[in-house]
């Protein structure tokens, strides 16, 4: 399996005013190809694993060859993050709305953490407390249950035995360029982006650990 970049489901203006065209680009084509060039160079000499879907190899670090287990934790974690961030984004207004959808995400947020707002916040707090580079995540354990985590550098919680439904990437190469050292105009701008119908598939298909199609 040689891994690639995922097609983009919208162009590099899309997600203007809110992420610019520039970061989208850069992002995109430089920083995520830049993470499966050096995937695919770690697993050339283990074919065993290079035949291996990504979210298996992060699922199971501790099966993954030492010599290798650091490159696929770094360069397969910021492969598998930057797909599923390019997935739940979207340009199409109508996938961004979720109040007249009754989606099931949506009941289950609000169960959980009691409204859209407060999940909001909590989430917020996750991206803002993350010091360093890293992601906040909206994740799933194995009985379905939400709950809100930050992970470092590209660390997956795949690793933890959760499934990412929702992720946020803050590095600042994800806003530098436009929103320079202010993290949280960021953070608060990208809500206006968030794929809700695709946050929903991710949330429905929680027994089907498959790579975001």
């Amino acid at each position: 399996m040689v891994h690639t970049l995922p097609t983009l489901d919208y162009s590099f203006d899309a997600l203007e005013p809110w992420i610019d065209t520039a970061t989208m680009e850069i992002h995109y084509s430089k920083h995520h190809q830049a993470y499966i060039d050096n995937l695919n160079k770690a697993l050339v000499d283990f074919p065993a694993e290079a035949e291996k879907p990504i979210e298996k190899l992060l699922s199971n670090l501790e099966a993954v060859p030492e010599k290798i287990r650091t490159a696929v934790r770094n360069h397969g974690g910021g492969h598998y993050n930057h797909s599923l961030f390019w997935k739940v984004m979207t340009g199409d207004t109508k996938l961004r709305i979720y109040e007249d959808k009754n989606l099931r995400i949506i009941e289950e947020i609000n169960k959980v953490f009691g409204d859209m707002e407060k999940f909001r916040e909590q989430f917020g707090a996750a991206a803002m407390g993350r010091f360093g580079s890293g992601w906040a995540w909206l994740v799933a354990d194995g009985s379905g249950q939400l709950s809100v985590v930050s992970t470092a550098n590209q660390d997956t919680p795949l690793s933890e035995g959760k499934k990412p439904l929702l992720g946020l990437d803050v590095w600042e190469h994800a806003y530098y360029l436009k929103y320079q050292n202010r993290r949280k105009d960021y953070v608060d701008a990208w809500w206006n982006v968030v794929n809700w119908t695709e946050v929903e598939r991710q949330y429905l298909t929680l027994s089907q650990p498959h790579p975001p199609q």
